[in-house]
């Protein structure tokens, strides 16, 4: 019994021991991450912007990388301020855009390619460097004084194109039989789901608004490169770019060259001897994504909220990738009663989602609209259901290469009955009240009346989403949805057609929420909004919320790969829930 005890104290004090021990460690590695200073910057240096994280509206620069993955992310405003700060900071003499695969969608790159040239009006260099250059790369670069290519490097420049998962046959093979509800020719969010290819109206609106988006590029490539856009229209169209000599015979780029080569040309640029290496600085150093602010330095009482809607619109509280009904509506009456609160601006970077959660965030912009100016800026996409959120402010900004549009609405339900009994040998009875007492159900067929009832109240929602969109917009029903349909429009058509008021970037959307408000320029702060999680929350989830859905899916992303899109399709089905204002597709422009 002695010897029992023994052990069982021993392991006691090995348990305390090893808790007390992990505590100390984990506050050490907190205290480090958050007492860190930044890099101080030599004079005569060189701003390094490789952005091979993705782009997002609001970054992450996690601290914690070492414990198992990268959850790092560039936020889109941080990046404009860091080259921003960059143009008058005299410490920094030029930039070098050492890019190859850029992750970002096209309006997010318009937004830094112009930052980048306003940064150019300082007198201060640009140079590129590129090893693999994709288009969106080059987009960026093309703006540069001198743009390398490695000699055996290779440039993309053949056009914008984007593919769909079908799962027809999946879904076939699983038993999986797909009832869809739907209003709009151009509503095709659901075609992947019982088509094997795009319908002719899904086709022909693609390629509408892909056109439009790249014919917008190749207009700015022109402005910036000295060629005829009809030359270069040839070129992407032909795809004559298909190695580094090609890429300098035509003029899109400047020299072949190796990186000791640029270092060359910085060294002339910076006045440095053979000898002396160019230093560079990297964006993580220069600028603290964490401790990002808008208003360095002002002390205004007056404020703009500026509350990011990224990701899927859902009911409830959500998460940080995604735009939960609860925490947004929050957000937004936050904003609306803070009386340092002038202007909002609310960002939309979103493909849509629940219907019903799309209005309840709707509410409050309306709610929020008569007492104080609200501003809609589209990023990337503010389709669907992140219309539905923008159409009762103010003002719509939208990019020339945003996404927007898709008023419409559908709805699935799936039936499972075919892969329960044929392919797992489960058979399914019930007991009921009444008739319908079990609908909606996953796991028998549907009747006709039942169709037709779930149809009703599809286009019940769409009646509603198209009245309020015209009410929104002035324009009489019947115009308004005409437009509608569920097709999608470049933030150039949607402009001509009324959908959207002024094309411009997240800046311009700010100068217009200061105006309406009627305070000066450099009168106010930004508030950003809502609350994200702190560095140390994200790391307690990673050792204590094993059900945390980032981490979660993180964890898939990682053992799936190239397969996790086609499994997010599938879940994305099986959890929808309600009817869904959501955009044809995930569309990944490349």
């Amino acid at each position: 019994m002695r010897q029992f005890f023994k052990y069982v104290l021993a392991t006691l004090v090995g348990l305390v021991a090893f808790c007390f021990l992990g505590f100390v460690l984990l506050a050490a590695i907190i205290g480090a991450a958050s007492t860190a200073d930044r890099k101080v910057i030599a004079a005569n240096s060189v701003l390094e912007l490789k952005l091979n994280e993705p782009l997002s509206e609001r970054g992450r620069d996690s601290k914690f990388n070492f414990f198992g993955g990268n959850n790092s992310s560039t936020g889109l405003v941080s990046l404009k301020q860091a080259i921003r700060r960059a143009k008058t900071d005299g410490d920094i003499k030029g930039i070098l855009l050492n890019l190859d695969i850029v992750q970002g969608g096209m309006a997010s790159m318009e937004e830094v390619r112009n930052e980048l040239l306003n940064f150019k009006k300082s007198g201060k260099f640009i140079v590129a460097y590129h090893e693999v250059c994709s288009e969106k790369a080059f987009y960026l670069s093309s703006v540069a004084n001198e743009i390398y290519l490695h000699p055996q490097g290779t440039l993309e420049f053949n056009g914008l194109s984007t593919e769909v998962l079908f799962y027809k046959r999946l879904f076939d093979k699983a038993g999986i039989e797909p009832y869809i509800f739907r209003v709009g020719s151009f509503k095709s969010a659901v075609e992947p789901f019982f088509r094997e290819n795009f319908s002719d109206s899904a086709r022909y609106q693609t390629v509408s608004f892909l056109n439009a988006i790249n014919n917008h590029m190749i207009g700015q490539v022109a402005a910036t490169r000295g060629i005829a856009p009809a030359r270069l229209k040839v070129i992407s169209d032909s795809m004559l770019v298909h190695n580094a000599p090609d890429a300098l015979r035509l003029k899109m780029v400047t020299k072949l060259g190796y990186f000791d080569e640029v270092q060359d040309y910085m060294r002339g640029k910076l006045g440095l001897s053979s000898k002396k290496k160019p230093n560079l600085v990297s964006l993580h150093d220069y600028f603290d994504e964490d401790k990002a602010d808008e208003n360095e330095g002002k002390t205004s009482g007056n404020r703009i909220a500026v509350i990011y809607a990224e990701g899927d619109i859902v009911t409830g509280k959500g998460s940080d990738d995604n735009i939960g009904s609860d925490k947004f509506a929050e957000a937004i009456r936050k904003a609306r009663l803070d009386d340092k609160v002038k202007a909002v601006v609310l960002r939309i970077n979103s493909p849509g989602g629940s219907a019903l959660a799309s209005d309840i965030i709707y509410r409050e912009v309306l709610l929020t609209k008569k007492v104080k100016p609200i501003i809609a800026s589209m990023s990337d996409v503010a389709a669907s259901g992140g219309y539905y959120i923008a159409m009762a402010c103010d003002t719509i900004v939208a990019h020339p290469n945003s996404i927007t549009g898709s008023i419409g609405v559908f709805g699935v339900l799936p039936n499972i009955q075919p892969m329960l009994a044929n392919k797992l040998g489960i058979t399914v009875d019930r007991v009921t009240t009444g008739k319908f007492s079990d609908l909606p159900t996953i796991t028998r067929p549907l009747s006709d009346f039942e169709k037709r009832t779930l149809q009703h109240e599809v286009d019940h929602i769409y009646a509603d989403f198209t009245t309020k969109a015209a009410l929104g917009r002035h324009m009489p029903v019947a115009r308004l949805r005409r437009l509608a349909s569920g097709r999608v429009w470049s933030g150039v058509e949607a402009k001509n057609n009324g959908l959207v008021d002024v094309l411009g970037d997240y800046t311009d959307a700010v100068k217009i929420a200061a105006a309406r408000a009627h305070i000066k320029a450099d009168d106010f702060r930004v508030q950003r909004l809502p609350r994200r999680k702190t560095e140390l929350e994200r790391l307690l989830n990673m050792f204590g919320a094993s059900d945390d859905e980032e981490a979660q899916t993180k964890a898939l992303q990682t053992q799936l790969g190239p397969l996790y899109p086609a499994y997010a399709q599938y879940q994305q089905l099986m959890h929808m829930r309600g009817v869904q204002a959501r955009l044809p597709y995930e569309f990944d422009l490349q």
